[in-house]
C-alpha cells in the first residue's frame, strides 16, 4: 500500500513533482502518483482524496499553480498531513500559488514548501513517516551526512585550487 500520494493538477507540473517521487524511491517509500484537476473533475478528485486513507496513504504531496486549490482541498478531505508545492507560473512567478497554498483558514493546515520545491516535499514526507519508522530515520540521517560530506569536499576543493580555478 502506498504511504504517500503525489497529486498534481496538470502534467506540466511533472518536472517538479517527479523530484518528490525520486526522493521517495531513493528512501524506499511506496507511493502513488496521479494527475487530477480539482476544478475540471471535482467528482473524481473528491473520490480520490476521500479514499486516500483507506488506500493506506499517510501523507499527501499536492502540487498546484495559479489558484492552487488542490493542496487545500486535499487538506479539507484528508485527515492526515498534506504538503503543498506551489508551482512557478508565468503570470506571477508562483507567488500567486504560494499565497493560495500557505494562506489556509484555521483548522485546515497545509505544510508548504518553496515554489517548485518538489525535492523538499519528498524529504518532508519522509521525515513525517520517519517519526514512526526507525529504519527510515536511519536512511534520512545517512542522506543528511552525505549532504554534509558533499559540502565539506567542496570547501576542501576550494581551499586546494582557489576560486580562480574552481569549477
Amino acid at each position: 500500500m502506498a504511504k504517500v500520494a503525489i497529486v498534481m493538477g496538470s502534467d506540466s507540473d511533472m518536472p517538479i513533482m517527479k523530484k518528490a517521487a525520486e526522493f521517495l524511491d531513493q528512501m524506499g517509500i511506496d507511493f502513488e502518483m496521479t494527475i487530477i484537476s480539482a476544478h475540471r473533475e471535482p467528482d473524481i478528485f473528491f473520490e480520490w482524496a476521500k479514499g486516500a486513507k483507506d488506500r493506506g496513504v499517510k501523507v499527501i504531496i499536492a502540487g498546484a499553480g495559479k489558484a492552487a486549490h488542490l493542496p487545500g482541498m486535499c487538506a479539507a478531505l484528508f485527515p492526515m498531513p498534506v504538503i503543498g508545492i506551489p508551482m512557478k507560473t508565468s503570470d506571477l512567478g508562483g507567488v500567486d500559488s504560494l499565497y493560495s497554498i500557505v494562506q489556509m483558514p484555521s483548522g485546515i493546515p497545509v505544510a508548504t514548501v518553496a515554489i517548485n520545491g518538489g525535492l523538499n516535499a519528498g524529504i518532508l514526507a519522509a521525515k513525517i513517516l520517519a517519526t514512526s519508522d526507525e529504519a527510515l530515520l536511519e536512511k534520512l540521517e545517512a542522506y543528511s551526512e552525505e549532504m554534509k560530506q558533499s559540502v565539506v569536499a567542496k570547501a576542501e576543493k576550494l581551499d586546494k585550487v582557489g576560486y580562480k580555478d574552481y569549477e
